[in-house]
């Protein structure tokens, strides 16, 4: 972290992308009576990554760091439950996941954009359809900055940018910083942050859904389709 910034600053609203599937109730609510759900809930406990981490933990994340009894706290604790089982991220490995966000949404669809394509891609096929939900929070507290840096995370090759980032994440969190504040890759002039910690992402609230269309080509449609609480 030598020759980087350290900042202490506060964002209002920061905006991330997350599936809009993650807001409906599971479609095995609709098949069963209620007297069966306490068997359903036992099922989801025993087989959920981010139940089973708020309980025992998993991989590099104790279950004491995880958020309780504020707004949607399920999804800022998936977030760190849930990571790429065999690959990285620009910020975090397959033992621990982060919090990625931007100041605007055009950034977040850029890079949701680009990494799905590349996804979508190894199938051989350019066909998908896939809503995200918006979901904005605050964030505020002691960040490295590398929005005025040239440093080796942010190369555009995953290759050489994420054993970068995830070598400058861990020193960041084995400091006590908040997390990392860095210009975007996919996005020229867009801002990002990596929230390190669960108790970084403060007042979470749900905001549009938007979809995203491959049809046939790896340029797909963006399209603003509805509100986040008359989709959920």
């Amino acid at each position: 972290m030598d020759g980087i910034p350290v900042v202490r600053e506060a964002f209002s609203r920061t905006v991330r992308l997350v599936t809009s599937a993650r807001l409906r109730d599971p479609v095995l609510l609709k098949l069963v009576e209620p007297a069966d759900l306490a068997a359903i809930a036992e099922i989801e406990g025993a087989t959920s990554n981010r139940l089973v981490a708020q309980d025992r933990g998993t991989g590099a994340v104790n279950p004491e760091e995880f958020v309780y009894g504020v707004p949607h706290a399920a999804f800022i604790n998936a977030s760190f439950s849930y990571a790429k089982p065999m690959e990285m991220n620009r910020f975090n490995g397959p033992d621990r996941g982060a919090w990625y966000a931007a100041l605007e949404v055009e950034t977040c669809l850029r890079e949701v954009v680009f990494h799905m394509t590349e996804a979508i891609g190894r199938t051989g096929r350019y066909e998908a359809v896939i809503d995200y939900a918006e979901m904005f929070s605050s964030m505020s507290g002691v960040f490295l900055d590398l929005r005025a840096q040239g440093h080796d995370c942010l190369h555009p090759d995953p290759a050489i940018g994420y054993p970068a980032g995830n070598a400058l994440a861990k020193n960041a969190r084995a400091a006590g910083l908040n997390g990392i504040i860095y210009p975007s890759v996919r996005h020229e002039g867009g801002v990002c942050f990596a929230a390190l910690w669960p108790h970084v992402v403060q007042s979470v609230a749900q905001g549009e859904i938007y979809r995203i269309t491959w049809s046939g080509t790896p340029i797909p449609t963006v399209e603003r389709i509805a509100a986040a609480s008359a989709a959920a």
